[in-house]
Formats: structure tokens, C-alpha cells, sequence
């Protein structure tokens, strides 16, 4: 399969800390990757690298034919590349619908408000909320909130997909519907890296995983083998547990 997206020696500190360290990863179309590790191991550092939040020390990123890594943010965002966060953002005045017109309005097929709007209407509906598309977001639970964000970013047509635990806090039923719609924006050819901490969902979705810790990755490969491995076990439970 040929990479949408290859990570070569990435890496980002902050003073004396090292958050990601000579990352190594790549991703092809409609693959689902896990990128997993404990918290604090440089995975949401490794997101913001790719989509420009922050520069890197070091490394390239290429993405569909391109050095990504010196580009500004939006101008990632034109390429293909969406995401979610793990601290929600959304803009609270705004109406659902209008939340989900941003992301149509600024991402990799950019078009005016009106069909910003119509293209935003069977996302809220795809994601569970097309009968609040006229709310303001700030109305929303925190849950729903996410939601929105899935749908704005999906909005922005893009070619790979950052999801950043988009599945935390669900309940079994939310957590199987959202499970059952991450795979069908999959099947639909969109790239996904996750990082999660919910294994259930990494294992069932997730064909490769990436595991970091202390921002260097520890492991990678087929989920199942690297989910199993000792030093993969020690960097979640600690040697005494291993």
C-alpha cells in the first residue's frame, strides 16, 4: 500500500523535555492506526506536529506527495488533514449548523456559506444531531460537543482524519455506534490515526498501532502482537505489574 502520510524522525521538545522523540510512522488510505501509549508520552504532541499546531525540531512530514512539516496550519488543513481534540473546541455562539459550515468553508474542498450549510446538514445527521442543527453549540453536552467536532471535520473533505480520544466517556451503546462510524468513514477511504486509551475500540478498529512512551515509539505493528508485548505492558503498568 502506498503511504498517504510518512513520519520520519519527527521530534519537539519543550526545554529539557523531550515530547517526541525520532518518530517514525506512515499511514495509507483508509487504514485505521492506533496511536496509543500512557498519558504524557508525546501522542496529542505528535497530532499538533502534523497539523501545524506546532513546528518540529526535527523530521519531515509527507503527506500525499508533499514536505508538510514547515507549512502553516491552514494550509494543512487545504491539503486534507482534519481533526478532533481532546479538549473540545467548539465555537459556543454559533449554531450547530454553523459550527459544521466552518469546517466545510476552510478544509481541502472550500466553498461558499450556502453550500458551506447544505454540505453541513447530512454530517449533524451522520453524527446524531440533526434534529439540534439550528442550537447554539454551547447548548450541547460535552458527548454531543464531540460530536460536532466530528462533523466539522469531516465537513473539511479531508483525505487523512486525527481523531483525539474522540470515543472517551461513552457509554457501551454510544461507544458501539461510535465504533460502527469510525469504521464506515474508513470504508469510505478516509486515513485515520487515533489515539485512544480505549483498547476495546483500538483492537476492533485498528489493524496497526503505534505505541509511544516517554515520545519515542516503543512499538509498532500488527495490533494484537504489539498490544501483547512486554515493553508495551511495562510502559502501561509499570515493571512491578509486567
Amino acid at each position: 500500500m502506498t503511504a498517504l502520510i510518512t513520519i520520519s524522525g519527527l521530534a519537539r521538545a519543550f526545554g529539557g523535555l523531550k515530547a517526541v522523540d525520532g518518530l517514525d510512522a506512515s499511514v495509507g488510505p483508509g487504514e485505521v492506526v492506533g496511536l496509543v501509549g500512557p498519558n504524557g508520552s508525546g501522542k496529542t504532541t505528535a497530532l499538533n506536529l502534523i497539523t501545524g499546531n506546532l513546528k518540529p525540531d526535527a523530521g519531515t512530514i509527507r503527506f500525499d506527495g508533499r514536505a508538510i512539516e514547515a507549512e502553516p496550519a491552514y494550509r494543512i488543513a487545504r491539503a486534507g488533514i482534519a481533526r478532533t481534540f481532546q479538549l473540545v473546541r467548539v465555537m459556543p455562539s454559533l449554531s450547530i449548523a454553523e459550527n459544521v459550515a466552518v469546517g466545510a468553508m476552510f478544509g481541502a474542498a472550500p466553498c461558499a456559506p450556502a453550500e458551506a450549510l447544505a454540505r453541513a446538514r447530512p454530517l449533524i445527521e451522520r453524527v446524531g444531531l440533526g434534529d439540534r442543527a439550528a442550537l447554539p453549540a454551547a447548548r450541547l453536552t460535552y458527548i454531543d460537543q464531540k460530536r460536532l467536532e466530528l462533523a466539522r471535520a469531516l465537513a473539511g473533505r479531508p483525505k487523512l482524519l486525527l481523531l483525539d480520544e474522540w470515543l472517551a466517556g461513552l457509554n457501551p451503546t454510544e461507544l458501539r455506534d461510535g465504533i460502527a462510524l469510525i469504521r464506515s468513514i474508513a470504508a469510505e477511504g478516509i486515513a485515520i490515526i487515533m489515539v485512544e486509551h480505549v483498547m476495546d475500540a483500538i483492537r476492533a478498529l485498528c489493524g496497526r498501532c503505534i505505541v509511544m512512551n516517554a515520545g519515542r515509539s516503543i512499538a509498532q505493528g500488527p495490533t494484537a502482537a504489539v498490544l501483547a508485548e512486554p515493553a508495551v505492558i511495562r510502559a502501561y503498568l509499570g515493571d512491578d505489574d509486567a
